[in-house]
């Protein structure tokens, strides 16, 4: 027999490579909708925690997202999108990876989709897809099997870290987006947006090391099918 746990680390690589490749196609597209979510969500959160509020939060077709909020402290609220997606993502991939409860997993992450979708979201395409995510969320949860739900936990937690770091790449260094998050934090604080983007560039990889090593490290898969 040989144990689940000792083929956490292979198994996580292959999936990551798995959607690499497949990342430009509609296989991953409603996953990136998931963590562009995420990331306005983030935004939001980090103004309520530190004293303000969310307004709206839109979510586009072409995997644009804002949240609009009033209040909060913005040195705290401008970075939290990237880094926040990047903490959800790596929690829900060692949570799939360290515990057997993926099914309440699935059905808590269901509920909490539905309740952002309904309190926040304010744009047709958004509502609709956060709708029809937290009911697919909570129906698996409810219905399928474990094997299922750890597989999909695992594909959003992997895809949203991922995301992170390709997008903070592609907006923040290789290329200057001016209404980006990195060009907000410039005017807040100093520098160019580039240098904002190396440092949540090497904040987001160290996060996504810890995560991963997290997810395939001694305890991984307890409780899980011997293989």
């Amino acid at each position: 027999m040989i144990s689940y746990k000792n083929h956490q680390l292979p198994a996580l690589a292959l999936a990551f490579a798995g959607i690499l490749v497949l990342w430009n196609t509609p296989v991953v597209y409603p996953v990136k909708l998931f963590v562009v979510l995420l990331h306005e969500l983030s935004h939001g959160l980090a103004a309520v925690l530190t004293g303000g509020r969310i307004v709206s939060i839109k979510v586009g077709a072409n995997q644009g997202g804002v949240c609009t909020t009033a209040g909060g402290w913005l040195l705290l609220v401008v970075p939290a999108g990237y880094l926040g997606s990047m903490l959800w993502g790596g929690l829900i991939l060692v949570a799939a990876a360290r515990t057997k409860r993926d099914r309440a997993i699935s059905m808590g992450l269901g509920l909490a989709v539905a309740a952002a979708t309904l309190l926040f979201v304010r744009n047709l395409f958004g509502f609709i897809f956060g709708v029809l995510f937290a009911a697919g969320m909570a129906a698996m949860g409810r219905w399928g099997g474990q094997a299922l739900n750890d597989f999909v936990l695992k594909l959003l937690g992997l895809t949203s870290i991922l995301y992170a770091v390709i997008d903070i790449y592609s907006d923040l260094i290789a290329r200057t987006v001016p209404c980006s998050d990195a060009a907000a934090m410039s005017k807040l604080m100093f520098g160019p947006p580039v240098l904002w983007g190396i440092l949540w560039m090497i904040l987001a990889l160290a996060a996504a090391g810890l995560s991963l090593r997290l997810a395939a490290g001694p305890g991984a898969g307890r409780g899980q099918q011997a293989l």
